[in-house]
């Protein structure tokens, strides 16, 4: 990777070097100029090019800086769809289909794909590297396949052995063009990446839930709502990777826009079929002009007019045959949409499972503080209760401290009567009061 990382980033310049030297001179002051400022990237910046990394069809890579302009008359595309790429900003993800690339903003995989080549910006991130690492292997890997099919149809022609009709007679039913290998490889890291965070997300996700069941605190709810907001922000996420595959598998047209070598085929025999066409008119003017008249020799106007318009109804059926092809026949992109669709949405449905063992952590935890809060409200009531009842000794006791005078008071044993009395009462009305909470389901007794 480091190897990697060394071949695809560019060098810097001398300029930019010599600028940060002089920069880190101090000035008559003290003080460093340009102190904390990358000067080089300012540079860079003011002249709006960018470094990207360039792969094409035999799988060679190169690191080219282009501006914005340049780049938009390259491939293109409108600035607003060079803006989705643009690192500073938090675009969604999306696959744009256009007329000459297909821009993906896939994750960390922010691409154009044309017909002949793939252009990444330039970045440290691992998984662009490893996007770069994977592409160029399957690109070469594709090219030994090829060369070895091209031999096969040779001992096929020499040989003249029937043995060889099914494996060479017609490609290999998985070959894709190379807009459709390297829209495959930004699936595949972009859904890997995904399940990979879903994974971690899991392995943290169930001991953690697992011990706030057990053990309700304020830390282990803090790192469960940190736990949810994570999950939340990564189901957004794939969410939205499913949602753009799916609409892509929805809509015939946009999936036919996204054939970039068949619509390069067909421009360019539409254009070989005017030189042609121009060729033959200018032949058929030079004849009519150099050769004497002839009635017999010179073929009449009305002939050659429909000679001419022949031609171009056979090309216009042709381009038009073509296109309609390429709108019909587009089950190659659309099984490969449909299996990382499958991955896509297999994500989705562990995150979305999470979610709900979250959901039902949740409520049992509530079901446990309801509990407990029923508890205490239980234990309320009855020390409510044993109150009122203890309240019934001071009624008494107040009663029989007023300042007057009863022959009761002359009686020894009046003060224990009063003791036993007021406590079998007390004792009947706290009873009573049981009851009637049994009774009405109050509390469990």
């Amino acid at each position: 990777m480091a190897d990697l990382k060394e071949r695809l980033l560019p060098s810097k310049p001398a300029s930019a070097l010599n600028l940060r030297d002089s920069s880190y001179r101090p000035s008559a002051s003290g003080r460093l100029p340009f102190q904390g400022v990358d000067v080089s990237g300012l540079k860079k910046r003011g002249q709006g090019l960018r470094s990207w990394i360039r792969v094409d069809v035999s799988g060679n890579s190169q690191v080219i800086e282009v501006d914005k302009f340049t780049m938009m008359r390259r491939c293109d595309l409108p600035a607003r769809d060079l803006r989705l790429l643009d690192p500073l900003f938090v675009y969604p993800s999306t696959i744009l289909g256009r007329e000459k690339a297909i821009v993906v903003n896939l994750e960390q995989i922010r691409c154009i794909i044309t017909a002949d080549e793939v252009l990444l910006l330039n970045s440290l991130d691992s998984y662009v590297l490893q996007y770069v690492v994977e592409l160029q292997r399957r690109l070469q890997a594709a090219g030994v396949g090829e060369v070895w099919q091209s031999e096969g149809h040779e001992v096929h022609r020499r040989r003249g052995s029937r043995n060889f009709d099914n494996i060479f007679a017609n490609s290999s039913p998985d070959y894709l063009p190379f807009e459709f290998r390297a829209l495959e490889v930004a699936l595949e890291a972009a859904c890997t990446f995904l399940d990979s965070q879903a994974a971690e997300l899991e392995i943290e996700a169930y001991p953690l839930l697992d011990e706030l069941t057990s053990k309700i605190s304020t830390l282990n709810l803090e790192r469960v709502r940190r736990l949810k907001s994570r999950l939340v922000a990564l189901t957004r996420r794939v969410q939205k990777v499913r949602d753009e595959i799916e609409q892509l598998m929805d809509d015939d047209g946009d999936m036919a826009e996204m054939y970039l070598t068949e619509k390069k085929r067909r421009m360019e025999s539409s254009f070989y079929g005017e030189q042609s066409l121009i060729g033959y008119r200018s032949n058929d003017g030079a004849l009519s002009v150099s050769a004497p008249v002839s009635p017999i020799s010179s073929p009449p106007d009305n002939r050659r007019l429909d000679k001419t318009l022949s031609i171009a109804r056979s090309r216009h059926e042709s381009v038009r045959s073509s296109s309609e092809d390429a709108t019909e026949n587009i089950e190659e992109l659309e099984m490969l949409l449909e299996a990382y669709f499958v991955v896509i949405d297999s994500t989705l449905n562990k995150l979305t499972s999470l979610k709900e063992y979250i959901d039902d952590t949740e409520d049992f935890i509530n079901i446990q503080l309801d509990n407990v809060r029923n508890q205490l409200i239980q234990f309320e009531l009855l020390l409510t209760t044993a109150t009122f009842v203890v309240a019934i000794f001071g009624v008494v006791a107040g009663v029989f401290g007023m300042n007057f005078a009863i022959p009761m008071f002359d009686n020894p044993g009046a003060f224990k009567w009063v003791l036993i009395i007021t406590g079998v009462c007390g004792a009947i009305i706290f009873a009573t009061f049981l009851w009637f909470f049994k009774y009405r389901r109050l509390m469990p007794l």
